[in-house]
């Protein structure tokens, strides 16, 4: 893979602090620096610990997660820094899409760093601020191409927030409503090691399980929500392809992800995967959705190696 030529940052500050990248937990910050290259355009450092306690990597690569939470840190950091949104204001993923490159993906001795050149574009403003805008996302790992994202989210002040979410604004009150989470499936049968982070239950339909949502998990839920997180939604993508895909481990190397509405904690939320067409056996694809009441709320479509 060729070498790109990286500029220099012109000041980058020595850590992200967690709330900048809304995370209670410092230990889960990923980011380690920004820097302005135009008011469209910046570079962020990125750090991955060489293991996680829950994206664990397979196969002595780095789990692409990894990367997906490097970028979901981006929106955060760079809408309070680089575009003055307020701490209180609320960020809502409208789609997300990203691919890595395996051969930079391995683990090694050390930490892996990161550079993220992130690019802003169909940038919506209301009332002087910032009200969407979408981020494009290419990943440097030694100057070597790792990966590229593209993403757009809305941001809301918590007034239209509130009115948007009615009923279920209220985070603390959401988590009750989840309830305790059904049993898991088997660990093995989504590509997980420990129950505690199998994100799926069974349902009585081949092909279909409902969306557990576990609210004292120490990542997916590191600080009270009032919906079914992102990353949760992706994660459940992730081990339904595998599922789908048989016993044979598999390696996801990208995802085409859409967030329709949002995922409540008060309904059952199924999700469904069905394999499509790859064209290349060493390839699989898989088309996830989950719904609610009838309604799909989120859609990806996975691509997987087999491994």
């Amino acid at each position: 893979m060729p070498v790109v030529e990286q500029p220099a940052l012109a000041s980058v500050e020595s850590a992200v602090p967690a709330r900048y990248v809304h995370k209670r937990d410092a230990a889960e910050v990923l980011l380690t620096g920004w820097s302005g290259l135009r008011p469209d355009s910046f570079i962020v450092s990125a750090r991955w610990p060489r293991t996680h306690r829950f994206y664990a990597g397979q196969a002595g690569l780095h789990d692409p997660m990894l990367f997906a939470e490097s970028v979901r840190q981006c929106f955060p950091l760079l809408s309070h820094t680089g575009f003055d949104v307020p701490f209180d204001h609320h960020l809502v993923w409208q789609y997300l899409s990203f691919e890595v490159v395996p051969t930079a993906m391995a683990v090694e001795d050390g930490p892996a760093v990161l550079d993220l050149f992130v690019t802003c574009s169909d940038i919506r403003r209301s009332r002087g601020r910032v009200a969407a805008l979408t981020f494009h996302v290419v990943g440097l790992r030694d100057g070597v191409h790792l990966g590229t994202a593209q993403a757009r989210f809305s941001v809301h002040p918590p007034s239209v927030y509130r009115r948007l979410r009615g009923p279920h604004a209220d985070a603390h009150r959401a988590a009750v409503t989840a309830g305790r989470p059904p049993a898991p499936v088997p660990a093995a049968l989504v590509g997980r090691a420990d129950a505690r982070d199998v994100v799926l239950s069974p349902s009585d339909r081949a092909g279909r399980w409902t969306l557990r949502n576990d609210t004292a998990h120490p990542v997916l839920f590191d600080h009270p929500v009032d919906h079914s997180p992102g990353m949760l939604l992706l994660e459940a993508a992730r081990q339904a392809a595998h599922a789908a895909c048989g016993p044979r481990g598999v390696y996801p190397v990208g995802f085409e992800s859409t967030f329709l509405q949002f995922a409540e904690f008060d309904t059952p939320c199924h999700v469904t995967a069905q394999p499509l067409p790859a064209g290349d056996a060493s390839r699989h694809r898989v088309e996830v959705l989950a719904s609610q009441g009838g309604r799909n709320v989120f859609s990806s479509v996975v691509t997987a190696l087999a491994v």
